[in-house]
């Protein structure tokens, strides 16, 4: 027979322990979905360190240099996640209002492939600009934000005042801008691409280095000490509820740690030897007998995902046009009601979605440095699954911009992973379908009990 009695110091205990994790919880004001998210985010980087060691037949605390955790794998990790968390933050707003976008991949190739015939042919050949001028990229990349918006403006508008389910829409665009895409060069791939178009890819040359790098971090934890004082000031101001001073000051040393990690990761990974020799060549620089090292420094394409994410968690969280989409979110009749244009805002929330595209489309094809037929190709998956991962509730009213983006960091760490493990592309598929079903499962589960 199986004892039910308990112990009643270890049941008081627990219960005091529970009770310190909760007070704690609410005063740093933490969201315990986004905390266990960062949670799993370090478990899977860790299993994946653990696994490829093994593999390797090394010892995880060495960290070698072709296993998961090193400055050169999570550098270019950041850099693969760059494009999907752009779109991510678009497909936020898209699925808080009840919608769906099948299409992103879709835009972001056909987009990536005009700006690349713009760069390669119709400006110089058409226009008569030569190659190198400093405004082909420029034009090219507005060329591209025109395309990406008016793609948005289109399937928003079908959706919004013609009443076509956006599901219709997106799947129909999907198939459309793909065919598009590759009607524009009939199937041909476009390269090169122009150099400074490049820089937004990343690498050795996209990147600012290690003392602009630091520069952008103190600057950021400026920021974050800025936010927490202001904050605060608010709080007295309007008269709501203050956070312990231990809880303000554990949230600003914990998020300035991270950032001043996440340079210092950056400025671990050094530019390769033959780049570096060539750059030594080139500026007369004596290589020591060790070598010479040039730290990456944070990539340029990571930079422009973090102002995406600040300009787009703004917009949600303290302008007008936010606090609409998740008003017709958790309630479109009652919206509507309020005197809210739900057909409008709807319109401007997918025009919104083709200009991230754009953005998206500008990094991929700049990282390959070329323009393909395969550029996005089930990019949407990944993005809906970041979103969906990220706390963005498929029934609407709900989710986060920093949700989604640590959502495509999970989805990429996964995916980057199995990479570095040789696992096989159709067994990829099956491990990221799988983790977008579990989910949406939980965040059912999750709803049913809040």
């Amino acid at each position: 027979m199986t004892d039910t009695t308990s112990n009643p110091q270890a049941d008081i205990a627990r219960a005091s322990e529970l009770g310190v994790v909760a007070r704690f919880l609410k005063a740093t004001e933490i969201d315990t979905r986004m905390l266990g998210m960062i949670g799993a985010l370090l478990l899977i980087w860790t299993g994946l360190h653990v696994i490829s060691s093994l593999r390797l037949g090394v010892n995880p605390l060495d960290f070698d240099s072709r296993t998961f955790l090193t400055p050169r794998n999570l550098w270019n990790l950041s850099v693969q996640t760059s494009a999907v968390a752009i779109m991510a933050c678009g497909m936020v707003l898209v699925i808080v209002m009840r919608n769906i976008d099948l299409s992103v991949g879709s835009a972001e190739g056909l987009i990536g492939m005009v700006m690349g015939f713009a760069q390669v042919h119709f400006l110089v050949r058409f226009v008569g600009l030569e190659l190198g001028n400093p405004w082909i990229w420029v034009l090219a990349l507005v060329i591209g934000l025109a395309l990406g918006l008016l793609i948005g403006a289109f399937q928003g508008f079908i959706i919004a005042y013609l009443e076509v389910p956006a599901f219709i829409v997106t799947l129909g665009g999907l198939l459309v801008w793909r065919g598009a895409a590759w009607w524009v060069t009939s199937g041909q791939t476009v390269a090169p691409l122009d150099a400074t178009f490049q820089l937004m890819g990343g690498g050795p040359a996209g990147s600012i280095g290690a003392t602009w790098s630091w520069v952008v971090g103190i600057v950021a934890c400026l920021a974050v000490v800025f936010a927490l004082f202001n904050g605060r000031v608010q709080r007295k101001r309007f008269r709501f509820p203050l956070r312990p001073i231990w809880a303000e000051t554990l949230l600003g040393v914990v998020t300035c740690a991270v950032i001043m990690g996440a340079v210092w990761l950056a400025n671990s990974y050094p530019w390769p030897i033959g780049i570096v020799n060539r750059y030594a060549a080139a500026n007369n620089i004596t290589v020591p007998e060790g070598g010479l090292f040039i730290a990456h420094g944070i990539a340029i394409p990571v930079l422009m995902a973090i102002a995406v994410g600040l300009i787009m968690t703004f917009i949600t969280n303290r302008t007008r046009f936010g606090r609409y989409v998740f008003a017709i979110g958790g309630n479109p009749e009652a919206a509507n009601l309020a005197g809210i244009n739900t057909r409008w805002i709807t319109m401007k929330v997918f025009m919104i979605m083709g200009v991230l595209a754009t953005v998206a489309a500008a990094i991929s094809s700049a990282r390959q440095n070329s323009s393909t037929n395969v550029l996005g190709t089930l990019d949407e998956l990944l993005v809906i699954a970041a979103a969906v991962i990220g706390g963005t509730s498929l029934a609407g009213g709900s989710g986060t911009i920093i949700g989604a983006m640590l959502g495509a960091l999970l989805m990429q760490s996964l995916q980057s992973g199995m990479v570095l493990l040789g696992v096989d592309s159709p067994l990829q598929s099956i491990v990221v379908g799988a983790v977008l079903v579990i989910a949406v499962w939980l965040d059912t589960v999750y709803r049913k009990r809040v």
